[in-house]
């Protein structure tokens, strides 16, 4: 379908202990090949090779002490994590099974074919299934946080921002703009609704599968309003 070497290009191997783009990663000996992969604001993750295991696979280093937030949204994710066991779903935390790219990434350097789209599909109903049938929203669906390995297995990952499904609970000043990356984002996100269900993350997979079939954001709106804006364009006003 697709050849990694198009979309990572053939970074520089960096040897055991060394800087990946100015992280030490002090993972032992155990752990070799580092280089660099991506990023966020307080995460790097670099692909590296397990001696024990004898396979691949991704170091997620997190600095989550220099701010409250990124505390939060790291133990959040652990404790989720720890509850979930499911082939669609990011096996683990800090050393995660290594996916070659994302569907950001695949989409942007290809037009995906309906047979790739249709199975794309599947596996993010799958694994938001079972994600769902656990009470969880993950809240921060979208095509960079869907990661995919040359044989497109398709597996969830990013649950930090992800949280407890309960259409009762209060969600002011927990549940604010920082859910859902705006494009993506359901309109009770941006209307301010206290209790947010389900359908916020459906709503997300409905972006998802817009874009992989036209190939580009469905509502990529500059700002909340013209995102609103975006939205009552195509769909029109709420009955």
């Amino acid at each position: 379908m697709w050849s990694p070497g198009k979309l990572m290009g053939s970074p520089g191997i960096l040897g055991e202990g060394e800087v990946v783009k100015g992280q030490p990663f002090n993972v032992g000996p155990r752990y070799t090949q580092l280089h660099y992969i991506r990023e966020g604001a307080y995460v790097m993750v670099s692909p590296a090779y397990d001696h024990v295991r004898k396979v691949r696979v991704a170091i997620k280093k997190i600095s989550p002490f220099e701010h409250q937030t990124c505390c939060q949204r790291t133990l959040r994710e652990i404790q989720i994590l720890l509850c979930f066991c499911h082939e669609n779903v990011i096996d683990v935390y800090i050393v995660q099974d290594l996916m070659e790219t994302d569907l950001y990434k695949l989409r942007k350097s290809q037009q995906l074919s309906n047979d790739h789209v249709c199975y794309f599909l599947y596996q993010i109903l799958r694994g938001l299934k079972y994600i769902h049938s656990a009470n969880v929203l993950h809240q921060d669906l979208k095509p960079s946080n869907l990661l995919i390995n040359t044989t497109c297995d398709l597996k969830i990952c990013d649950f930090g921002l992800a949280g407890i499904a309960d259409p009762e609970h209060d969600h002011t000043g927990f549940l604010t703009e920082y859910v859902a990356t705006r494009w993506y984002r359901a309109p009770e996100i941006m209307l301010n609704s206290k209790g947010y269900t389900k359908s916020i993350d459906i709503w997300s997979v409905g972006c998802i599968l817009a874009e992989m079939l036209s190939n580009g954001p469905i509502f990529p709106g500059k700002h909340y309003l013209d995102q609103l804006n975006h939205i009552l364009g195509i769909l029109g006003s709420p009955s």
